[in-house]
């Protein structure tokens, strides 16, 4: 039987798997244990020893594995479930016939990994490298809803289309119009996928000067294929680039490896500045949602730059513990992304004052100009200490509010002018019942569309997040943001 450790520090996870692996054959699959839906922790974004490194002595290119990636599939599970989180989706780099290793290595893999651990729900997927000039950075995350035929479909887009596969690949994939024939085939596929473009400003010279991905590029790719494009990373994977294998500060190091313009609060400036690019596209009316990754290679106790899945940044969803609905969950935006563990739950619902209409995260709440609305707020911090060893608090949350004034006559715009936070709120403004701290606001009439969303840190005097300077300790600035809640003004005949 093959072993799936790498370190010594590890073997003990490695023998529960292989106990478990032991009498797989006997464990059905869990699909629905739970009743009912709750916040359930993941990541979309996990490399394994599948992200291989390729030996061009040789033709074609032999994969070596574990090159670019050090850890298994099962392993990757099981620090996983450790951390907390419930699902998790298997992303690894393409290359030059990465595809046929994906079917034929990874994929049972990850079967194996599925039946023995079956409390964290594996994903199958990878990350897409986009086709275009000079394809490096320019990547997204590529989910596959759970099917009997996943592992066949993602091939098929894979071998087709994706920017790095080929030996060499074609120079068609030299052309951004590959990328929109890549979603047309998403979008056609039985079961559709889910694409989110990852670290989407890693590569920018500057403070809004975006390379290999731009404003434009995701307004096109959304356009193509609505129902597969559905947002972007936030919170960035390599958050552990500052900390050295002993825990303490590298001084030098730039946190999440953004190496031209710094990550705003742990975040892509795309999202974390306020009416900026998130903005500008929620101001369009998209359903344009943010996640939270680890873009886990490997342990920075091991020499690399990373948090295990789910350490350090989470994607909450809303769902029952199946894998139907955390995909449906993910597709609709009805989620948060936190960093260090801030919060574990958001209950975020903008109500017509008087009725029982309400919306939440991801949600349209249909108004009238006579309506009376009122914003109520949840959340609650874990009990136990988060990744770093100690318990984070609160200590402010901003409500963010933006306009819907249709769509922009300048794809390449990054500007919201109109969207301010209306509401600071801090320690002292929540009431604290049965762990949950609570507070409202009211909204009152609303003259025009909208959205409705929430960030919060637990750094009171940092009223926008701050461009992370060199040597920054990750744990020392923790952020939360919600997806969006859209408040649509009732017209005639609606």
């Amino acid at each position: 039987m093959k072993r799936y450790c790498f370190s010594n520090k590890y073997k003990g996870l490695c023998g529960l798997f292989l106990l478990a692996l032991a009498s797989c054959q006997q464990m059905p699959q869990v699909k629905k244990p739970d009743d009912g839906k709750r916040w359930l922790a993941g990541d979309h974004h996990v490399h394994t020893h599948y992200s291989v490194k390729w030996d061009s002595s040789v033709f074609p290119p032999a994969p070596i594995i574990g090159g670019d990636a050090k850890y298994s599939i099962p392993l990757n599970a099981q620090m996983a479930a450790h951390y907390g989180l419930s699902w998790m989706v298997i992303t690894d780099h393409g290359g030059p016939n990465r595809a046929k290793l994906a079917l034929e290595q990874a994929y049972p893999e990850l079967l194996a990994s599925r039946k023995a651990l079956p409390h964290i729900l594996q994903f199958y997927g990878m990350e897409f490298d986009v086709p275009g000039n000079s394809p490096g950075g320019r990547h997204a995350s590529f989910i596959m809803p759970y099917s009997a035929t996943e592992a066949q479909q993602l091939y098929q887009i894979e071998h087709r289309y994706n920017g790095r596969q080929g030996v060499p690949p074609g120079p068609e994939k030299a052309e951004d119009a590959f990328m929109l024939l890549a979603l047309k085939a998403m979008d056609a596929l039985p079961d559709k996928p889910l694409l989110l473009a990852n670290h989407p400003s890693r590569l920018a010279t500057g403070f809004r000067q975006y390379h290999k991905i731009t404003p434009q590029q995701l307004r096109d790719w959304q356009d193509t294929a609505p129902d597969v494009v559905i947002g972007m990373t936030g919170a960035e994977g390599h958050q552990a680039a500052t900390l050295n294998p002993d825990g303490s500060i590298d001084a030098s190091a730039i946190r999440a490896e953004y190496p031209h313009y710094p990550t705003m609060g742990g975040y892509d400036q795309m999202t974390a500045r306020l009416g900026g690019v998130w903005d500008s596209l929620l101001s369009e009316g998209r359903r344009w949602w943010v996640t939270g990754v680890s873009d886990s290679h490997g342990h920075y106790t091991d020499g690399w730059a990373d948090f295990w899945p789910g350490q350090y940044a989470k994607t909450y969803v809303y769902a029952e513990k199946d894998y139907q609905s955390i995909f449906a969950a993910l597709k609709a935006g009805n989620m948060f992304v936190t960093t260090g563990d801030l919060i574990d739950a958001l209950y975020v619902d903008v109500v017509v004052k008087n009725t029982d209409k309400k919306a939440t995260l991801g949600e349209t709440l249909l108004v009238s100009a006579e309506d009376e609305l009122v914003l109520r707020v949840r959340f609650s911090d874990p009990d136990s200490p988060n990744g770093g060893g100690f318990k984070p608090q609160v200590q402010r949350v901003d409500v963010i509010q933006g306009v819907i004034s249709g769509p922009v006559q300048n794809r390449s715009s990054d500007e919201a002018p109109d969207t301010k936070v209306t509401k600071r709120f801090y320690a002292g403004d929540w009431q604290t019942k049965h762990g949950y701290s609570e507070f409202e606001l009211v909204l009152g009439k609303v003259s025009q569309s909208g959205y409705l969303r929430l960030r919060g840190t637990n750094n009171k005097d940092e009223l926008e997040p701050e461009a992370d300077a060199r040597g920054e300790n990750p744990w020392h600035d923790l952020w939360f943001y919600s997806n969006p809640v859209f408040i649509q003004l009732r017209t005639a005949g609606q």
